[in-house]
């Protein structure tokens, strides 16, 4: 019994920190995507670089399992979209405003793809919880 009851905290444990890297991975698509189309506060100056939620897994020792962070946020390499917009206070001398490297489609598709890695981790958790009420109703019987 006391290895069933390990089980499922392990499991809610393991559910919960996808959660919540999921989480932080919503956090940086919503951070770009208000970010979208915003330019420099500076003439000639970069606008706001994309950021990428990368993770990776760590061994928790109290649970004896392996479980996902978010781990470094990193900017997107890519090149600024660039438009020509003279009358722009962003405008560099040559009448070109730098707008951030965010593509909506893209941020789009992250964040249903993190939508439902939630939604899995949720279903989980729901589903270890009736497990564990399905044992104690059995053990009331």
């Amino acid at each position: 019994m006391a290895n069933d009851s390990s089980d499922f905290a392990r499991s809610m444990a393991i559910a919960t920190s996808g959660l919540r890297a999921q989480a932080g991975r919503m956090r940086v698509i919503s951070e770009n995507i208000a970010n979208a189309d915003s330019t420099s506060q500076t003439a000639g100056g970069n606008p706001y670089r994309r950021k990428v939620p990368t993770f990776s897994s760590a061994l928790d020792r109290t649970l004896d399992a392996q479980v996902v962070t978010l781990g470094k946020i990193k900017p997107d390499q890519s090149n600024f979209r660039v438009k020509y917009e003279p009358n722009n206070p962003a405008a560099d001398g040559s009448g070109n405003v730098k707008y951030p490297n965010v593509n909506s489609v893209v941020e789009m598709t992250d964040m249903r793809d993190a939508q439902r890695s939630y939604e899995a981790n949720l279903n989980i958790i729901s589903a270890t919880r009736r497990m564990i009420q399905r044992t104690l109703d059995i053990l009331k019987s």
